[in-house]
């Protein structure tokens, strides 16, 4: 781990102000010594395919934000806020990324989606650069020793569903319906089915789509059914669980399903039938009708302040700020030291506090960056989340 000394970083500081200058300065081994505030950047999908998840967590983030401002901020000072889109797409992830560093970005929220943290990742490893995304999942988008994640990793998520299935008897035969062209949903499925054998649950069906064939379920479907599956996993993303739903329907196939955190949303599809999703099962680290304290007047500030319900998108950005602010208070950085300097100071912090949150209750980190906290399972109960407790 590099740590650059403050006495080294004063000496080179005349040799770097040109270099500085043609860059922005993000991402730089040279603190600012008149800085007065914290910049901190977002990446996200604000519009495409995926946008429902970005936007929650750029309204997530604000909220959080204007909370500690009002609060007095991070160590005193004030943390200046700027979300950029990607489309959920790796180059315009980057692009997103070095818009922030010109800005003068300190540390980054993000990314939201997988595919372009893992992209991202690569870049604040190499300006060392301090990463926490509340989303992405998969393994390789936290690799490097600067990145931290809030949400249950993809491996993380197919073990404890095989598990939670085990655990409470759900079924005997079980299908499974995954997209082979995603990261996020090979990861789960690979896991999923390693532990599945490990606990003596039996896979008659494991049938894949693609990003290119995502919008006919029927062979799929057809071969679950024939299969004499019980329950179908679904370790994809609430747009195709959609339509496989209603295609299920269609052809008179009604199993139990236990999907994962990319199936929050569903019940917002435009023009999709809500019923078709009754009893339905998932993952989510958070539920907006939890009746705590924390969670309704979270929930109800988001809905005052953006006028709708906040999704677990959401509440896990909401998270990484007040832990973020935790992590930054322990180690005592303030915004005038390196980009450097921060990032190596919240490396160690991290690993040091637990906190409880929208998202979990005392969760802690590993060196590896991967959270410590229990999981939580849902069920569609009258046009809602309903949090099931294991037995």
């Amino acid at each position: 781990m590099k740590v650059l000394k403050k006495a080294a970083s004063l000496m080179l500081a005349s040799a770097m102000v040109f270099s500085l200058a043609a860059c922005g300065g993000g991402g730089s081994s040279e603190g600012n010594p008149d800085a007065t505030t914290f910049k901190i950047g977002g990446i996200g999908p604000t519009t495409g395919n995926n946008a429902i998840y970005g936007t929650a967590v750029q309204n997530g983030i604000q909220l959080a934000v204007d909370e500690i401002n009002a609060d007095g901020g991070i160590n005193g000072y004030q943390i200046e806020y700027q979300f950029e889109d990607d489309q959920s797409d790796s180059e315009k992830s980057v692009n997103a990324y070095n818009t922030l560093k010109d800005w003068g970005m300190q540390m980054l929220v993000g990314t939201v989606t997988s595919t372009p943290c893992v992209a991202v990742v690569e870049e604040t490893h190499a300006d060392n650069m301090f990463q926490f995304t509340p989303s992405a999942t998969t393994v390789e988008a936290i690799q490097y020793d600067n990145a931290f994640r809030m949400c249950f990793s993809d491996p993380s998520q197919g073990t404890v569903s095989a598990d939670y299935i085990a655990d409470n008897a759900l079924a005997s035969k079980i299908a499974i319906i995954y997209d082979s062209s995603d990261t996020y949903s090979t990861g789960i499925y690979q896991s999923f089915v390693s532990e599945a054998e490990a606990r003596g649950l039996e896979i008659v069906a494991a049938e894949a789509f693609t990003a290119d064939s995502n919008t006919d379920f029927s062979v799929q479907i057809q071969k679950a059914k024939d299969s004499g599956a019980d329950l179908v996993f679904l370790p994809i993303y609430y747009q195709q669980a959609s339509l496989i739903l209603a295609q299920a329907d269609r052809v008179g196939f009604a199993p139990e399903w236990f999907g994962v955190d990319g199936m929050d949303g569903l019940l917002d599809v435009e023009g999709f039938d809500g019923s078709l999703a009754e009893g339905l099962m998932f993952l989510t680290p958070f539920t907006p009708n939890a009746e705590d304290e924390a969670t309704q007047t979270f929930v109800a500030n988001y809905e005052a302040e953006f006028g709708d319900t906040p999704i677990q998108f959401a509440a896990d950005a909401y998270d990484c700020m007040y832990v973020l602010k935790e992590a930054a208070e322990q180690a005592d950085i303030s915004p005038d030291m390196s980009v450097s300097d921060i990032s190596d100071a919240m490396k160690k912090s991290m690993t040091e506090i637990t906190i409880d949150g929208l998202t979990g209750k005392q969760i802690s980190w590993g060196e590896d960056g991967e959270p410590s906290k229990e999981p939580t399972v849902v069920v569609v109960k009258d046009g809602a989340y309903e949090v099931l407790q294991a037995e």
